[in-house]
């Protein structure tokens, strides 16, 4: 990926609400795997990109997830 392919991708932000949300990075292709994993504790942001590599995105606990599309709270 060239840099302006970088500064082109979608980004998505993920604030933890409660401490060991996980935010789980799954592949592109014929076979999704997981591919990455990060913890994140009470009131850590994740700021990530959708890349050639990274097709979807699993959030597991308590988090507010924004987006262009707008903002999802994983409790309701």
């Amino acid at each position: 990926m060239d840099k302006e392919q970088a500064q082109s991708g979608e980004y998505f932000v993920v604030k933890a609400k409660d401490n060991g949300v996980h935010v789980i990075g799954l592949t592109r292709g014929q076979d999704t795997r997981f591919h990455h994993t990060e913890k994140l504790d009470k009131g850590e942001v994740m700021i990530a990109q959708f890349t050639d590599h990274t097709s979807a995105v699993k959030v597991r606990g308590k988090a507010i997830i924004w987006t262009k599309y707008g903002v999802v709270d994983t409790e309701e």
